[in-house]
């Protein structure tokens, strides 16, 4: 488990870079999460110049390197967020070179920024934010569907808190309490970090995992070919999101849920089905990874955050 390394904390006045290494956003989504960050009192910085789609990517590679690289560098801005997820973060990751370790950033996203957080915890060991985008959560605002849950986020961001809780909105699928350390993010991208050189090591950890759009079986799938990897072993607790879009395929009736109860309860360690996490309907919730929790499977679950995930800003 590598060593957490937090970064300075996102207060109002302080400076958020957008950068776009994976899909194009939708315009307006995109001019609505801009405006929502700007009410929040934090100063938007866009690329320059201008990023234009090539095909499902939201630029050339080239460029999204090049945009990614600078923003780790960019001693004038203290946090990164993502327009959206989609696909292309990971061709970018392979291509960026650092002679050191840069400071580290607070950086914040989902979906396929799985990728990134994975990297960065296995490189540097930086504590990231799971948590809304651009397009993908802010642009919808704070307490409503399909936008970001404030207390959550302003908690995760702000350090406000040295400890406080989620409450995760789920089901005990197993109950217990477990304490680790949060790693995780989207199962089709965490799946995809096997053989990579930030292939993601769980042990001591509470495991997130959450999608959308996966049947039944491709979910099946992948638990499988995770716990054949190794992958559960060590883990202390997991945290299942909504899986939305997700239905019993044909004839079957066998749903994600009947899937994780049958292939995780064999582990014998808390789990929570269906909390508002990454991709779901409810207002986002913004989940620290790389720093210490205890989850506690009862009623709709909840995650005690034992620690801040951020440092007081200078």
């Amino acid at each position: 488990m590598a060593k957490a390394t937090k970064p300075s904390a996102l207060v109002a006045g302080g400076s958020v870079r957008i950068v776009s290494p994976a899909s194009p956003p939708e315009r307006t989504a995109f001019g609505r999460g801009v405006a929502e960050l700007e009410r929040l009192q934090y100063r938007v910085k866009l690329a320059s110049p201008e990023m234009h789609p090539d095909g499902y990517f939201a630029g050339p590679l080239a460029k999204r390197v090049a945009e990614l690289q600078t923003a780790l560098l960019d001693k004038d801005s203290p946090a990164i967020v993502f327009p959206r997820g989609g696909y292309g973060t990971a061709p970018v990751l392979e291509r960026l070179k650092f002679e050191r370790e840069p400071r580290p950033k607070l950086v914040i996203g989902y979906s396929d920024l799985t990728m990134l957080h994975a990297y960065l915890w296995r490189n540097w060991g930086w504590v990231t934010l799971y948590g809304p985008m651009v397009a993908s959560g802010f642009d919808n605002g704070a307490d409503r569907p399909g936008g970001y849950d404030r207390v959550s986020w302003v908690n995760a961001a702000s350090g406000a808190h040295r400890q406080w809780t989620i409450g995760l909105g789920g089901e005990a699928m197993l109950r217990g309490q477990a304490t680790g350390t949060i790693l995780g993010g989207c199962l089709t991208l965490l799946q995809t970090t096997l053989g990579t050189p930030w292939e993601f090591d769980p042990r001591g950890a509470i495991l997130l995992l959450e999608d959308v759009g996966v049947k039944p079986y491709q979910v099946d799938r992948m638990l499988v070919h995770l716990a054949q990897a190794g992958k559960f072993r060590g883990v202390t607790g997991i945290i299942l999101g909504d899986f939305p879009e997700s239905s019993p395929t044909g004839n079957s009736h066998v749903t994600v849920r009947d899937v994780c109860r049958r292939l995780l309860g064999p582990l014998r360690v808390p789990v929570v089905f269906g909390a508002a996490v990454g991709h779901t309907p409810r207002p986002m919730l913004t989940v620290p990874l790389g720093i210490r929790a205890r989850l506690v499977a009862s009623g709709e679950g909840k995650l005690e955050i034992l620690e801040s995930a951020v440092v007081p800003s200078n």
